[in-house]
């Protein structure tokens, strides 16, 4: 194998060059981060005009006035990658709902991972209930700003079923209130106990004032 020999100028050269790149990224930061505030705030701009506008809206089914929801500023930390752990031994979970109904849910998995220097868990849940949204995974939390920053019976986060998936993205930036937050006779399922975690969620929808 042919030996290169750089030399003095070129071993500078080099250096001086894994220097400038080495300096770009840290000035540019993770590529998947860039905009990712921005874009979260174009997500809440679309919800505010569906929670204002859309004839679906539970203000406009209602007839309410809307005074816009509100939020924790964007923060990336929040945006965790969690082990995902399937459960094997699966059983029938029954969540009380706000309306003093019940839903049936099958257990799923445990969703492992680090938030503020802290391992948590959270049950995630699959519906039973027979329409639409059987089959589909429910999660919702509480955690130590419910009922005084966050909505009291606590939040929901969206998660995908994907076959075969041993992780699972939970972004606490895009909590958001069920609708009964905003109209008492909406039916939403109270979180689990495993899901009402020790920590302040600083993060996604706030308290609705009207």
């Amino acid at each position: 194998m042919k030996t290169i020999n750089y030399g003095r100028f070129g071993i500078l050269f080099v250096g001086g060059v894994l220097a400038v790149i080495l300096l770009l990224t840290l000035r540019q930061g993770n590529p998947q981060d860039e905009g990712y505030g921005q874009v979260l705030i174009n997500e809440r701009i679309e919800k505010d005009k569906f929670m204002r506008d859309n004839s679906q809206s539970p203000f406009k089914i209602h007839g309410m006035a809307y005074s816009g929801l509100t939020y924790y500023e964007p923060d990336i930390n929040y945006r965790v990658l969690a082990q995902l752990e399937p459960i094997r031994e699966k059983k029938v979970r029954v969540l009380p709902t706000s309306d003093g109904k019940e839903n049936r849910y099958l257990e799923y998995a445990w969703a492992e991972f680090i938030l503020k220097e802290k391992k948590l868990n959270l049950l995630i849940l699959e519906s039973m209930e027979m329409g639409p949204q059987r089959g589909m995974l429910f999660c919702a939390f509480a955690d130590s700003t419910s009922g005084r920053e966050t909505y009291g019976a606590g939040r929901y986060l969206e998660v995908k079923k994907i076959k075969g998936a041993t992780t699972l993205e939970l972004d606490f930036n895009k909590a958001y209130n069920p609708y009964c937050a905003y109209v008492d006779s909406y039916s939403c399922p109270f979180p689990p106990r495993e899901n009402i975690l020790p920590v302040e969620i600083k993060a996604g929808e706030r308290n609705y004032a009207p």
